[in-house]
């Protein structure tokens, strides 16, 4: 049956973090077409792609952005699926920001996801991400968020795939990228 699992699980060592490092937004008039993908002998992690896109580099620091993802999978409709949801934290206010986030909800991107482990995660590969919820924030106190949460979820067949590369400078060689730093500098 193809439903069947091929290999059991051992305790891994403790050597993995919980957070984001950075996100990266792939506009949906450049996304990475899937047909396009390679993906490793397994399947699941993606090494490389054709074609050329932006992404855009947005720094993540702190504790307070997360991405979660949740299977759902009913027996009885023969169904199943994984919804991606990615929670931002960006402190700050400016009118800059505020052009891009506004944008940015306008649109459909993918997402790469990069984790505190060094692992490159792509959200909504598909069928893109949405932006579906967030605030803009003063706070109240001195010690208060003063920017932006975001909450951008995708609904996907598969799990996000990880990419094989293990840097910033090998990811945007292996799939095409041209990231743009939000200091206006490029890596590609």
């Amino acid at each position: 049956m193809a439903c069947d699992i091929t290999a059991g699980r051992i305790t891994p060592c403790k050597d993995s973090i919980g957070g984001l490092d950075a996100v990266y937004f792939i506009n949906d008039s450049e996304n990475l077409d899937a047909s396009t993908i390679t993906y490793n002998a397994n399947g699941e992690g993606i090494t490389s792609a054709t074609g050329s896109r932006h992404a855009f580099h947005y720094d993540l620091k702190g504790e307070q952005s997360s991405f979660t993802q949740t299977v759902t999978s009913s027996r009885d409709n023969g169904t199943t699926f994984y919804e991606q949801v990615l929670e931002l934290t960006l402190p700050n206010l400016s009118l800059a920001d505020n052009k891009e986030l506004k944008l940015l909800a306008y649109g459909n991107p993918q997402v790469i996801v990069k984790d505190n482990n060094g692992k490159f995660w792509m959200m909504g590969l598909q069928f893109g991400a949405d932006v579906t919820g967030g605030t803009t924030v003063t706070g109240g106190a001195m010690g208060d968020l003063s920017g932006y949460t975001l909450t951008l979820t995708a609904k996907e067949p598969v799990m996000a795939n990880l990419f094989d590369s293990t840097t910033e400078a090998a990811l945007a060689t292996a799939v095409g990228l041209v990231i743009v730093k939000g200091d206006g500098t490029f890596v590609s």
